[in-house]
């Protein structure tokens, strides 16, 4: 299978200011590229070659692993965002995240508290298990809580290249600004 850069359903310019354009220049067209151009050359040859993202993650590692990963982690990242994003989800996703964490201001306070607290690079996850059964995950590198046995339904990067243009060290700031162009439809659909 040959993968391909994830097509944005928005222009590089319409998430400003909490996404540059220059930081989608380089975060989408260059660095997640480079990820996709790494597995192209990676897989062939391997048991890999036919497989989608998925099962590659559940059960490669090393480079593969770090690759694939990277692929749909920022997938998944850049497609849960719209210009007309923010505000709070509703319906069940909305009914589970306030039976878990009381409200939704307390599940964006934990969110960004796991996000700020992760040393180094990685994600912050919020993830269901197959019961619906919400969770926040901070997951290094290319973690995925696919992994884990866990669907991923939003994910904020919290790598410096996410954010360094824009915020320079301010990843707590950064991560609460991300509210603001979060697309619930989309996270929802993925519940």
């Amino acid at each position: 299978m040959k993968f391909e850069l994830v097509q944005l359903p928005y222009a590089a310019d319409a998430l400003e200011p909490v996404i540059s354009k220059q930081t989608i220049e380089f975060h989408h067209g260059k660095h997640l590229q480079t990820y996709v151009n790494n597995l192209n050359n990676l897989v062939p040859g391997t048991k890999f070659e036919a497989a989608d993202l998925e099962t590659i993650i559940k059960e490669s590692d090393g480079a593969i692993f770090n690759n694939a990963g990277q692929i749909l982690n920022h997938n998944l990242y850049f497609l849960q965002f719209s210009p007309t994003g923010g505000g709070k989800p509703d319906g069940q996703l909305a009914k589970a995240i306030d039976a878990t964490w009381g409200s939704f201001e307390n599940f964006q306070k934990e969110f960004e508290t796991a996000g700020t607290g992760l040393f180094g690079s990685g994600w912050v996850w919020l993830a269901a298990d197959n019961d619906g059964k919400l969770s926040i995950l901070k997951e290094p590198n290319a973690g995925n809580p696919l992994t884990k046995g866990l669907k991923p339904l939003l994910t904020f990067d919290v790598w410096e290249h996410a954010y360094y243009l824009d915020f320079q060290n301010r990843r707590a700031d950064q991560l609460k600004s991300l509210w603001n162009i979060v697309d619930w439809k989309v996270v929802e659909s993925r519940y």
